[in-house]
């Protein structure tokens, strides 16, 4: 698909074929290719190049025309997985046209970085700016997501909301390593400025998204180390939880196997030959009442076993006891 943009009122117009000065392709077939690389001189390893998702940023200056493979993020995905996906693009500058080409997705000049263009080397900067804050978005939307799981992961007994975070910490070091990448092409882009044809103003706005991305990129590494640090505490929470459960379970199985053996015995008409000077309702409600004074018995037993073998806290943790301070003799100088 091939569409022409053409710059009017500071405004992105879509014009006919020829006229534009922005082209943006996606997915192109065997003509746009052709056209794509006659009309912005890209020879088969350029044009492959802004088609791989996979390419490496980079930055070329070659006879007058420029080529930048650029990093952006693709739309976040949150199902049983957390999918952030990185793609390329390419941008080609020459004869005062700027192509846009890439294998999938969409190119969108309606966001408010596009308000106010002038030309195309505005165009580029405004598209390198939306691409970095569209980044600043999604590690806010990470943020989030790391917070939910973190809530879920406190109290789960499996390994679904621990896979999510696998997931998502390996999704972002595709991130870091993707702005950090954006970030050379931006550095070798304010070196080559005045080659390029940037005026003062261009060059003000490169500085500020060298600032914006390279705030991105060390909000991403945050992120990323403190996912990647934490992953073990988290899959130790996991098991602790299900330990817990399992305690439970036991104690519930121990203080069940005396009420059990008792009322197999009292049901095999036993208890009611010994009581048969009794009522039936008040036999069987005493009887009711002994289960209960047993299992409970046996429930507080337990529970005092179990606190004797737990290690005990050492000075200074919370739950030891106080120790009484000394008083200190007072010393009289000579």
């Amino acid at each position: 698909m091939m569409r022409h943009y053409k710059i009017e009122e500071k405004r992105f117009v879509e014009s006919d074929e020829g006229s534009g000065q922005v082209v943006v392709v996606i997915a192109p077939d065997v003509t746009e290719q052709g056209y794509a690389q006659q009309q912005f001189r890209l020879d088969d390893y350029d044009l492959a190049s802004t088609l791989d998702p996979d390419e490496v940023p980079r930055l070329e200056l070659i006879d007058g025309r420029m080529l930048l493979i650029w990093k952006l993020p693709f739309s976040a995905t949150v199902a049983d997985n957390v999918e952030l996906g990185v793609g390329g693009i390419g941008l080609a500058f020459a004869n005062d046209r700027l192509l846009f080409c890439r294998a999938a997705g969409e190119v969108s000049f309606k966001d408010r970085e596009f308000r106010n263009v002038g030309g195309t080397t505005d165009a580029m900067l405004a598209f390198l700016l939306r691409t970095v804050r569209h980044f600043v978005g999604h590690l806010r939307v990470i943020k989030q997501i790391s917070s939910e799981l973190e809530r879920k992961v406190t109290v789960s007994m499996e390994n679904r909301h621990l896979l999510q975070m696998f997931s998502l910490s390996e999704n972002l070091v595709y991130y870091v390593d993707a702005i950090e990448g954006n970030a050379a092409v931006l550095t070798k882009l304010r070196s080559f400025g005045s080659q390029i044809g940037f005026q003062a103003r261009h060059l003000e706005i490169l500085d500020d998204i060298i600032l914006e991305n390279s705030q991105a990129a060390r909000q991403a590494n945050i992120y990323s180390s403190i996912l990647s640090g934490l992953m073990d505490a988290r899959g130790t929470i996991v098991n602790n939880n299900m330990n817990v459960l399992l305690k439970n379970l036991t104690l519930i199985n121990i203080v069940f196997l005396p009420l059990n053996l008792i009322a197999s015995i009292g049901g095999m008409s036993e208890w009611s030959v010994m009581t048969k000077g009794l009522d039936w309702r008040i036999s069987y409600s005493l009887f009711c009442l002994a289960m209960v004074a047993i299992g409970w018995a046996t429930w507080m037993l337990m529970k005092r076993v179990i606190e004797r073998r737990a290690p005990n806290t050492d000075e200074g943790q919370p739950g030891a006891p106080a120790m009484a301070a000394k008083p200190m003799k007072p010393t009289s100088n000579p």
